[in-house]
C-alpha cells in the first residue's frame, strides 16, 4: 500500500499521541540519532502524522532543530510495498542536484533500534495546500501555484537518471505493462469481494498500451498536497516549491505516467475525492486540462499525450488498487490510517470511474 489516497490530506498533515501499534523505543532511537544525525542534541520528543497510509511517519523535535521519520510498519506486508530505503535513496540524489526535497540525513537498516528499518529528514516548514480549488485566494494566485506544480514535475523529469546515480533505481523499458501487472496482482493480493469493473479493467489495459517513452525519475504520487510551499510568493509573486514529499512509490519509469495521474485531479469529481471536475476553473483562475498539458510539453519538451482516455482508465485502476490494498490492510489489522476504511469503501467507484475512461478509450 501507499500513501497516495491520504484522505484528502498527505503524510504531514497534523500530529497525534503515537499509535500504541507504533510506539517506538525512543532511547534507542536518542542513541542512534546522536551517532548518525551531524548537529543532532536531544531532549527528543516524538509524535506521530496523522497521515500516511502506509509508513508511519513521524516528527522528531529537539531543543533546536525538527526532523522527520519513515520507517516501515510491522506485520504482514505485500512484497513490494513500504521501501523506505528506495525513499532515501531517491530524496539523496535528487536533494544533490538542488531539486526540492527534504534534506535527508541517514537510513538505519538495523531493525534492532526501534522495529523496522527507517531513515530521517529535515522538517521543513511552509504551506501544504488541501483544497485543489485553493479557496481564499485570487485567481492569479491559484494560477501560479498550478503553474509551480507543472513546472516542478517537469524539472523531475529532466534528470537523467544514470547520470545522478540512480541507474539502478528501476528497471528500464515496459513501464506501463509492468504497472498493469504490478498493480493487477496488488488488487488480486488485496481482494475481499468480486468487483468486476476492475476484471475487466485487467483483461483491457495490457491492450492499449501507450507507446514507450523516455526513462525517467517517476514520483508515482506527484499532487499538489505532497508539495510544501514557501508561507510567501516571492518579490515577483511567484510560488516557492520547497519540498515535494512522498517517494514511496518512486521508480524508474514513463514520465507520462507521473503528469497523467496529476491531470486526473481535473476528472474526479469533488463528491468522491479532492477533485476538480465540476468546479468553474475560468472563474477560479486554475488552468484547463488543455493549458496544463500545453505548459507540461512547453517546460519538459515532450509531445503531448495522445491518449488521454486510456491514460485516465489506467490511473484510476491504480488507485482503485491501493485503495484495495488499503482494504485489505483493514481486514488484516494492519491499516495505519483513521481513514483507511473511508478509502477502502472508494474502490468500486473508482473501478467504475476508471471502466468509463476505459470505454472511451476503445474497451
Amino acid at each position: 500500500m501507499t500513501d497516495a489516497l491520504d484522505d484528502p490530506q498527505s503524510t504531514f498533515s497534523g500530529t497525534r499521541e503515537v499509535d500504541p501499534r507504533y510506539r517506538l523505543d525512543e532511547a534507542a532511537l536518542d542513541a542512534w540519532m546522536a551517532a548518525n544525525v551531524d548537529g543532532y542534541a536531544g531532549p527528543l520528543t516524538v509524535r506521530q502524522f496523522k497521515g500516511g497510509q502506509s509508513n508511519p511517519t513521524y516528527e522528531l523535535t529537539t531543543p533546536s532543530a525538527a526532523y522527520v521519520l519513515r520507517r516501515k510498519p510491522p506485520g504482514v506486508l505485500l512484497p513490494s510495498a513500504h521501501a523506505v530505503d528506495r525513499e532515501f535513496t531517491v530524496i539523496s540524489a535528487l536533494a544533490a542536484q538542488g531539486f526540492p526535497v527534504a534534506r535527508p540525513h541517514a537510513l538505519c537498516l538495523d531493525e534492532g533500534v526501534i522495529g523496522s528499518i527507517f531513515y530521517v529528514m529535515d522538517k521543513v516548514e511552509g504551506r501544504v495546500l488541501w483544497d485543489l480549488k485553493l479557496p481564499g485566494m485570487t485567481p492569479e494566485q491559484r494560477r501560479a501555484i498550478y503553474d509551480a506544480q507543472v513546472d516542478t514535475l517537469a524539472a523531475l523529469h529532466s534528470f537523467e537518471p544514470d547520470q545522478i546515480g540512480l541507474s539502478g533505481y528501476g528497471k528500464p523499458g515496459n513501464y506501463f505493462a509492468r504497472q498493469v501487472g504490478r498493480w493487477t496482482k496488488q488488487y488480486q493480493a488485496s481482494q475481499t469481494h468480486p468487483i468486476p469493473d476492475m476484471d475487466r479493467l485487467i483483461a483491457f489495459l495490457p491492450q492499449g498500451l501507450p507507446p514507450e517513452g523516455p526513462t525517467r525519475i517517476v514520483h508515482g504520487d506527484f499532487r499538489l498536497d505532497n508539495m510544501i510551499l514557501a508561507p510567501e510568493s516571492d518579490e515577483n509573486g511567484a510560488p516557492q516549491v520547497r519540498a515535494v514529499l512522498d517517494w514511496e512509490l518512486s521508480t524508474l519509469g514513463d514520465p507520462l505516467a507521473d503528469f497523467s495521474y496529476l491531470l486526473i485531479a481535473w476528472a474526479i469529481p469533488a463528491t468522491l475525492r479532492n477533485g476538480l471536475a465540476g468546479a468553474d476553473l475560468k472563474d477560479l483562475g486554475i488552468p484547463s486540462v488543455e493549458e496544463t498539458v500545453a505548459r507540461y510539453a512547453e517546460k519538459s519538451g515532450s509531445a503531448p499525450p495522445a491518449n488521454l482516455d486510456w491514460l485516465f482508465a489506467y490511473n484510476l485502476f491504480r488507485l482503485a488498487a491501493i485503495c484495495q490494498g488499503i482494504a485489505g490492510r483493514v481486514r488484516d489489522g494492519t491499516a495505519a490510517s483513521a481513514h483507511a476504511k473511508t478509502m477502502a469503501a472508494q474502490v468500486e467507484p473508482l473501478a467504475a470511474g476508471a471502466w468509463a475512461f476505459a470505454k472511451k478509450a476503445g474497451a
